[in-house]
């Protein structure tokens, strides 16, 4: 009795065994079921390994195309393109998803995804790895760094009280502020070739656009210097003593040759943040 009390336990060991490496062999992200398909790349986006989270996220949007796993998975799909250094990919992602889901319940947060993957976006890599700071940004193109401060700018406007709507507004006044820093680096071209028109008029885009930016002290001399050149004495006196008057330290209030330009030598050398 003993020994078949034994073998009789041996055989429902070695069957339960036998059944579960069955299942692990068999149960992948093609055949598991929709909760636990979701829990694997939640697992795997949590333990940062975006690579077999948007694989696993892939799948069950393909094989489960409705739903509210489904829908959650786009965004978290979307996160792990954007963490794994695909910015066209997250985009398309989650671009797809705020047009077909625009009143879904994490709207807010798929405006602020979208507005920060175009906000990364505006450095370049090389720029990134040494830490540069704004003078390189300023000199790039601007596109992203327009369609990212759009992409806060809806979010703030369409859910004010987001929980981040207070960050997103930190972030469009940064992108503010890099936007009139490049037009001042445009007017400086300008200034520098003596196309004192050109200066003039992109001196005056940023003090009309760009009011409570750093930026605008600099507009309002280079404005000054580009009426002189114009021989347009009187305005440039009244645009100098609006300068004194909200940025009595400027420094071309005591030097009339700001701003100094780079020398040849200067803007050879690679990475210096100058033409």
């Amino acid at each position: 009795m003993r020994a078949t009390k034994i073998t009789i336990l041996l055989v429902l060991a070695l069957s339960m065994s036998a059944c579960s490496m069955f299942r692990s062999k068999k149960e992948t992200i093609d055949t598991m079921p929709v909760d636990r398909l979701y829990a694997n790349a939640h697992n795997s986006l949590e333990h940062s390994d975006y690579a077999a989270a948007e694989k696993a996220y892939e799948r069950l949007i393909a094989r489960f195309p409705s739903g509210d796993i489904n829908e959650q998975s786009q965004i978290e799909l979307a996160y792990a393109q954007y963490k794994d250094n695909k910015p066209d990919d997250a985009y398309s992602t989650i671009n797809r998803f705020i047009k077909t889901f625009p009143t879904h319940k994490h709207a807010d947060y798929a405006y602020y995804l979208r507005g920060l993957i175009n906000f990364d976006r505006t450095g370049g890599l090389i720029e990134r790895y040494l830490q540069r700071g704004d003078g390189a940004q300023t000199r790039r193109d601007q596109g992203f760094n327009l369609t990212a401060f759009d992409d806060f700018s809806q979010l703030t406007r369409r859910y004010p009280n987001s929980a981040y709507a207070t960050d997103a507004r930190q972030r469009m006044i940064y992108l503010r502020n890099q936007l009139a820093r490049f037009e001042i680096n445009v007017a400086e071209y300008y200034l520098r070739t003596k196309s004192y028109i050109a200066s003039a008029n992109r001196s005056q885009y940023v003090i009309e656009h760009y009011q409570q930016s750093p930026a605008t002290a600099d507009a309002l001399a280079i404005l000054t210097r580009s009426y002189i050149a114009l021989d347009r004495q009187p305005l440039a006196e009244q645009t100098r003593q609006v300068l004194a008057l909200n940025y009595p330290g400027h420094p071309y209030l005591t030097d009339a040759n700001w701003p100094h330009h780079p020398s040849i030598w200067r803007k050879a050398i690679p990475f210096s943040g100058h033409h």
